[in-house]
């Protein structure tokens, strides 16, 4: 049985995954959709060819229930794809501790935990699709723990490239700008980093299309649109303490 497991498949580009690799990966025989609210994953149901499975379970707490269905059932896993996560912006202390906390838990604990869980059922030509986030290239302040989650993601993905290549497992990190997901409803209850992001507001069909495409084509770093390429540019062109002094003199300039 070959299968594509997805976590955070229970909205936003979670569920856009499942629709667009039903319809390009006509080889899979299920998908395993991992989220906490089971009626939100059934809103796909009757909208793919391939069988949906369901396991409701908080990614934090949970840790073992994938583990069992994986080991009672044996499949190949073809994709990986690790799209749960959860941000916070505004100052450090505004947000709640166990929101800053909740975000490392989630965003890197949680899925590194998944991928130790599923990598040794994937076999050759298998694809793992982690979405981090632009916010990896630089920290940000008023978006600190966030996009210091993101950086793990990005150095986890292409040092774990290197180590699974030769098993022909493919891993790719995607690092859109922000994206037009319910992800900013809850971002934005404990403050906006920089208001300017809603004019560079991608759309979550195109951003997942481009990360199907581009990690089947092997590419280790998708970065989405322009704007988000000439930031991983600047990232790379000028010191760390220069872009942050920029950043911040953009962030007083609107408040």
């Amino acid at each position: 049985m070959k299968i594509a497991i997805i976590t955070g498949a229970s909205s936003g580009m979670g569920q856009e995954f499942v629709r667009q690799l039903d319809k390009k990966c006509l080889g899979l025989d299920e998908f395993w959709l991992i989220a906490r609210r089971e009626d939100a994953m059934k809103e796909l149901e009757g909208a793919t060819k391939a069988k949906l499975n369901y396991i409701p379970m908080d990614l934090c707490k949970d840790d073992t229930l994938l583990e069992k269905e994986l080991k009672q059932k044996k499949p190949q896993v073809k994709i990986l794809v690790n799209c749960a996560g959860y941000g916070k912006t505004g100052p450090f202390l505004n947000i709640l501790e166990e929101d800053n906390i909740g975000m490392i838990a989630l965003n890197c604990a949680a899925l590194t935990k998944v991928t130790y869980q599923v990598l040794p059922y994937m076999t050759k030509n298998s694809y793992i699709i982690n979405m981090a986030s632009s916010a990896a290239f630089l920290p940000q302040p008023n978006f600190a723990v966030y996009a210091a989650t993101k950086s793990y993601v990005l150095s986890f993905s292409r040092a774990l490239r290197r180590e699974v290549r030769s098993r022909g497992i493919w891993v790719s990190a995607v690092c859109p700008g922000p994206v037009n997901t319910p992800f900013f409803s809850i971002a934005e209850e404990t403050g906006s980093p920089f208001a300017l992001k809603k004019f560079f507001m991608a759309e979550k069909e195109k951003v997942v299309a481009q990360a199907i495409r581009e990690s089947f084509a092997k590419k280790e770093v998708i970065t989405h649109g322009i704007s988000m390429k000439c930031l991983h540019g600047l990232g790379k062109l000028f010191p760390q303490r220069i872009t942050l002094d920029i950043y911040g003199k953009l962030l007083r300039s609107i408040h």
